[in-house]
């Protein structure tokens, strides 16, 4: 009898114990399966580096992600795989479940942010740019032109230096390392597009043909124009006839540019971009050329052009003589009264 009754107890508690466990291991699965609450206020979800399973469950809460986070160390019981979580900044999913959320924190595969450089503008600008994009950790805020580009290796200024594009970066990284990248394509493209010039350019080296650039893109957005535009200042290079670009002198006033140039900036003999004044060219680029604008300056087109004024259409009119130019300098203020 005693037999059966010690029998009997034993049996009931393996059965409550596999009960228990088969209820535990359901509610386990279940709340693995459960979607965590993203919202628009915390799709960026931020894992710092030595967060401990305690820390991040205080985080989870506080961030009102997850319910239940309790339960995180029995899952991490029942499938260890997903405890080897790695610190970084995670792109968070509508319906992302807690199994999802993870494992996205062990593949270390963190999001990805984008930052434009748009082709034309100053390297004051792009700076500017920096500073107001998230998730990029600011050093240059203090820092001068100079020193920005002594940490480049770049000898003077570094405008024109930077290639327009869209750069990807993870949260936290540098303003220096993306500038450093930009830098790098620039001057690959910059040397790969020297080496292919036209043989008969009055360039004595690269960066004068940078500085080309960066007029060529100042002076017009057309693609279909950007050869005979490079072309003009080819020849009057070439004839050692001064440029005569208003975009370096808007350059050079810098904030005093009003929106207007006036004649007595013409005639400043103290602007050292007045291309009205100085001969050749300007010391520095004006902007960032983009690629097109590159190849233009290496391969203007074979014209006789020595003038060109805008159209009113969104072109330029160009002329081989300065009769004609006036004509259609005439032509244009016409259209624009």
């Amino acid at each position: 009898m005693i037999k059966k009754i010690f029998l009997y107890t034993l049996l009931t508690l393996i059965v409550i114990v596999v009960g228990s466990f088969g209820i535990c291991y359901y509610s386990l699965q279940q709340f693995s399966k459960q979607q965590i609450n993203v919202t628009p206020n915390n799709q960026m979800f931020v894992l710092k580096k030595g967060t401990s399973i305690h820390q991040l469950i205080t985080q989870l809460k506080e961030a009102k992600l997850l319910d239940r986070a309790f339960l995180l160390p029995y899952l991490y019981k029942l499938d260890p795989s997903l405890s080897s979580i790695k610190a970084g900044t995670y792109q968070l999913h509508p319906h992302m479940t807690v199994e999802e959320f993870l494992r996205l924190l062990v593949s270390g595969k963190e999001s990805n942010f984008s930052i434009q450089f748009v082709e034309g503008k100053r390297a004051k600008d792009w700076l500017k740019v920096i500073q107001n994009t998230p998730y990029i950790q600011q050093t240059l805020t203090e820092k001068t032109d100079e020193e920005i580009a002594k940490l480049l290796g770049i000898e003077g200024s570094i405008e024109g230096w930077l290639s327009p594009d869209t750069y990807l970066y993870t949260a936290d990284t540098l303003d220096i390392n993306i500038l450093k990248r930009a830098h790098m394509t620039m001057k690959s493209n910059l040397q790969k597009i020297w080496d292919n010039r036209d043989s008969d350019l009055p360039y004595q080296s690269p960066y004068e043909m940078l500085i080309i650039a960066s007029i060529i893109e100042k002076e017009t957005g057309l693609s279909s124009e950007r050869a005979n535009v490079a072309s003009v200042f080819v020849n009057r290079l070439k004839a050692k006839m001064k440029l005569q670009t208003d975009p370096t002198i808007i350059y050079g006033l810098g904030d005093n540019y009003t929106g207007v140039i006036r004649r007595i900036d013409l005639m400043d003999t103290e602007n050292p971009y007045n291309t009205y004044v100085i001969d050749g060219l300007p010391p520095t680029p004006i902007a960032m050329p983009s690629l097109a604008s590159l190849e233009a300056a290496a391969h203007p087109a074979k014209t006789n052009y020595l003038f060109f004024v805008a159209n009113g259409t969104g072109g330029h009119t160009f002329s081989d003589n300065y009769g004609n130019h006036q004509q259609a300098v005439n032509e244009y203020r016409r259209q624009i009264k």
